[in-house]
């Protein structure tokens, strides 16, 4: 079996052999990913996925790093750090060069392998999500949590639905079935249904399953033609359901050992079209078992008690199993290697015998020489004896060659030089090396049978004398000491075996199986006389040793004996703890390299040597306490050996590691610097591209502005065109206006003409006839005036009415000239209105030229000085004038608010044509 670290390495081989599984197990290849960091640790495997294709699969461990390993070209890479541990993956999408990955913050992310870049990011979720189904069009997706599970679109990354549920009820999967558009959705109440993926309508409802084989369902597995269904749970039953028929149609009981499932995956085959036979079914002991379903028989398992599983995934074409192991490895299996045995053709019906040749000898000549080493002499010719002596050299070759020929191609002697020569077996090396000189059974049913015994009563309380503060090695602890006690009786009795034991448990302890036979197999043969004596120590053993002693140090057994020290203090305590308290761990590995290499009786030489190493501490010692207080000053100089190498060896690690990081430190600058430069060029190629961009945008842009520009004028000419045009008509509009109002303004003009004229007919009628009603009053006053005369007044009093007589004639003719000149005042107004008129109508853009401050006033100024002249008629001549002033007054303010009327209309027409050709200017 090849295995791989993949160290801090982001690329690299998977294998650098050719692999070749065997038919045991079947492992390509073992995965795993130690850091090299100052405290060196595992990280651990969590989830692994393969594409559509089968040859490529990814896997994510508990820091968030996801690797892809392509099988086919032997090529791993690390294609993201996420920085937080991934609990589902999804590698089967449209496009194939993108995954999903749901981390711990509860969102699901898509990565591109290629670009190593996000594409997506999405959220929704409130708890993990432990599962992710990818439609067979890879269009959609199903994320499945504890509380809910969302469909999503892989085009756009848009949830589409969410199943929303009871908190009492809880989802176990929902998952698309294979090569149709179904949903099944599985919830903790057994209850299972199925739904129409586009418009989400329940189809439906598998029925409980019978109550006498009643589980609580946790796993599923559908085949790859979507017909059954498998399920499984706490229990060591399955249950086959025809999703056809939508009904149960087999339970499957597992073996005994099996006590829960929990995984369920469908074995593909190139053959079957789809209607898959062969169960993966992995149970909580960490071995996964595949049965067939119709035969239900056994096929084959991966995994063991000591190597468990965790999770499979098995590729779509059905030729390598990936499984996570409980240590945190990362496994990947042949399935063509684990049914080699099943598939192989049955053998031949007809066979030949054959005759031996007649100069071989027969297997009881071979076995008499063999086991005796002498050579008979035979009573036949010298050729014969000739072919015995060599059979008796190539007899003693042989059984040298087979006594230190050791399992998967070692050599015993080969080993031994390379153990004198380095002192050490390499520390890769070792254990493959260990296990080939004990020549372990690895007997997996053996040492089942002796772990299913539980928890030996001997060592229910074994924490309280041995208190570990790692509760799995202590587990691990107990666990191998029952495994004793059950295989020998008198184990369980045995007050030194948890010190003899300890230090090949706390180096196994992620294989059980191979600790047990270890140390069964240390007990066996370099402690098999230890209990001779028992319960007394071995007192056989320690003589043996004394007399080594006795041999090599007199003085010091004589200072022993001197001193009442028995071999059960300066020897036994060494045996019983296999020497794991006065040495180091590099010690001990050295020291139990070369016992395991040797014949049992060098482990007695090695307390003889420990003891000689120690004889000047020893010999200064003069009591039996001293002895004991040497004992333990030897535990404290260990002690303090230890923490001084550890401390060297700290302060190397430091070194290294500062040496690392400097290196780190100059490859990480130097790549900086060929980003840097990458990124430069990139920038002047952008650059370059961008100039090439702007150029063509601007040249596009002046070519739009030009067309807007040529459009623009087209449009001006256009609109300048129609107003030239709206303006000549206007133009000639305003001119036949003109003309009509011309011709309306003569017509006026000749009708104020004509009632002018009428009315100063009117008025001089009217004038004439108040003149003549003057007139005969001022005859009738002259004849009332001559009858006064005539009455014979007073010539006084005639002389003074000559003089009122010649007033009032005086005042009559002032009143003819003021009223001669209101007409004439208002002859000259209204031509001067009519003028200012047709002056207006005819040069319309003129300003009104300015006329009287008061018309009004200047109109009246003639009847003023008449009401000014009035005082001195009398009150019948003067109520006369004033009315006939009122009259004309009255008649010409009429006619002056007529004209100024006409005058406003024609100033505001005249104002709006002067305005238009500025318009049409514009």
């Amino acid at each position: 079996m090849q295995s791989t670290d993949l160290g801090n390495k982001e690329s690299g081989k998977i294998w650098h052999r050719k692999p070749s599984p065997a038919t045991r197990d079947g492992i390509i290849v073992n995965i795993i990913h130690n850091t090299s960091d100052y405290h060196p640790k595992v990280l651990r495997f969590l989830n692994v996925a393969f594409d559509g294709t089968g040859d490529c699969l990814i896997a994510g461990d508990h820091q968030g790093n996801i690797y892809v390993f392509d099988l086919h070209g032997n090529r791993f890479n690390l294609v993201q750090r996420t920085a937080q541990a991934c609990t589902a993956l999804a590698f089967n999408l449209r496009r194939k060069s993108e995954f999903l990955v749901a981390l711990a913050d509860y969102s699901i992310k898509c990565f591109d392998t290629v670009t190593k870049e996000l594409v997506s990011w999405m959220r929704g979720h409130e708890s993990s999500v432990f599962s992710i189904s990818v439609h067979a069009s890879g269009k959609y997706a199903i994320t499945t949590s504890s509380d809910t599970a969302q469909l999503w679109d892989l085009d756009t990354f848009q949830r589409k639905r969410k199943l929303n549920i009871r908190q009492s009820v809880g989802i176990q999967k929902v998952f698309f079935l294979p090569l149709s558009n179904t949903i099944l959705s599985c919830f903790k109440d057994n209850s299972i249904f199925a739904w129409e993926c586009d418009t989400l309508f329940c189809k439906y409802q598998l029925p409980a399953p019978p109550e006498s084989s009643s589980i609580l369902y946790k796993v599923f597995a559908v085949t790859r033609d979507g017909r059954i269904l498998a399920a499984g749970g706490k229990s060591n039953h399955l249950h086959l359901w025809c999703l056809e028929a939508r009904q149960l149609f087999r339970i499957i009981q597992m073996p005994t050992k099996v006590r829960a499932i929990r995984h369920l995956e469908f074995l593909p085959d190139s053959f079957d079209a789809g209607s898959n036979q062969v169960l993966g079914v992995l149970s909580q002991d960490g071995i996964m078992r595949f049965i067939n379903i119709q035969t239900c028989k056994l096929l084959f398992e991966i995994g063991s008690l000591d190597e468990g599983i965790s999770s499979s995934a098995i590729s779509p074409h059905g030729r390598y199993i990936a499984s996570i192991m409980e240590n945190g490895s990362l496994n990947i299996y042949s399935v063509q290697a684990l049914t080699q045995e099943i598939n192989k053709p049955p053998p031949p019906l007809v066979k030949v015998i054959e005759d031996l040749p007649k100069n071989k000898l027969s297997s009881s000549d071979l076995k008499m020489k063999v086991t005796s080493g002498r050579v008979q002499q035979p009573a036949k010719s010298r050729e014969s004896k000739m072919q015995t002596r060599i059979l008796k050299q190539d007899l003693t070759g042989d059984f040298e060659s087979k006594k230190n020929e050791l399992p998967d191609g070692l050599n015993k002697k080969r080993l031994q030089i390379l153990l004198k020569g380095y002192g050490e077996y390499p520390t890769k090396y070792r254990m493959f090396i260990w296990r080939s000189l004990l020549q372990l059974p690895e007997n997996h049913t053996a040492f089942s049978t002796l772990i299913d015994k539980g928890t030996h009563v001997a060592f229910l309380n074994l924490q309280k004398k041995y208190p570990i503060k790692s509760r799995k090695l202590l587990r691990v602890l107990q666990r191998t000491l029952s495994a004793l006690a059950h295989w020998s009786v008198i184990f369980s009795d045995t007050p030194y075996l948890p010190l003899l034991a300890f230090p090949f448990v706390k180096l196994f302890q992620n294989n059980q199986l191979i600790c047990f036979e270890v140390i069964a197999t240390l007990i066996i043969n370099w402690c098999q006389h230890w209990f001779e004596y028992f319960p007394n120590p071995p007192i056989n053993i320690l003589s043996m040793i004394e007399n080594v002693l006795a041999f090599h140090d007199k003085e010091l057994l004589q200072h022993f004996i001197d001193h009442d020290i028995t071999s059960q203090l300066y020897a036994w305590p060494l045996l019983e703890t296999v020497f794991s308290e006065v040495l180091t761990r590099e010690e001990w590995l050295k020291l139990f390299d070369n016992i395991f290499s040797n014949h049992p009786s060098f482990l007695l030489m090695t307390v003889v040597a420990y003891n000689i190493c120690s004889r000047t501490p020893l010999l200064s010692c003069n009591l039996k306490d001293d002895f004991e207080t040497v004992e333990d000053m030897q535990a404290k100089v260990d002690q303090q050996r230890v923490e001084d190498e550890a401390w060297y060896q700290k302060q190397e690690l430091l070194r290294k590691a500062e040496e690392t990081r400097r290196e780190m430190l100059l490859q990480e600058e130097e790549k900086m610097i060929q980003q840097r430069q990458r990124l430069a060029a990139v920038k002047r190629e952008l650059k370059v591209k961008e100039m090439h961009l702007q150029d063509a945008a601007r040249r596009r842009f002046l070519k739009l502005q030009q067309d807007q520009q040529e459009m623009e004028l087209r449009r001006l000419d256009d609109e300048i065109g129609r107003k030239v045009y709206m303006r000549d008509r206007e133009i000639a509009a305003t001119a036949r206006d003109l003309e009509m109002r011309q011709l309306e303004l003569e017509s006026q003009k000749r009708l104020y003409e004509k009632n002018l004229t009428e009315n100063q007919e009117a008025v001089a009628k009217e004038m004439r006839a108040d003149a003549d009603a003057y007139r005969r009053k001022v005859d009738l006053e002259e004849h009332m005036f001559h009858k006064l005369i005539e009455a014979g007044e007073t010539q006084s009093q005639k002389t003074q009415k000559w003089k009122e007589a010649e007033g009032k004639e005086f005042r009559l003719r002032s009143a003819k000239k003021a009223s001669a000149l209101s007409d004439a005042s208002r002859k000259w107004f209204l031509k001067q209105e009519i003028n200012a008129a047709v002056e207006h109508a005819e040069n319309p853009c003129h300003k009104e030229e300015p006329r009287f401050q008061n018309e009004q006033d200047s109109s009246c100024l003639p009847r003023t000085s008449q009401l000014n002249d009035s005082s001195e008629m009398d009150p019948s001549t003067q109520i006369s004038l004033n009315r006939r002033a009122v009259e004309w007054d009255t008649t010409g303010q009429n006619l002056i608010k007529k004209v100024r009327n006409l005058r406003q209309r024609l100033t505001a027409r005249a104002r709006h044509r002067c305005q238009t050709p500025h318009l049409l200017a514009a």
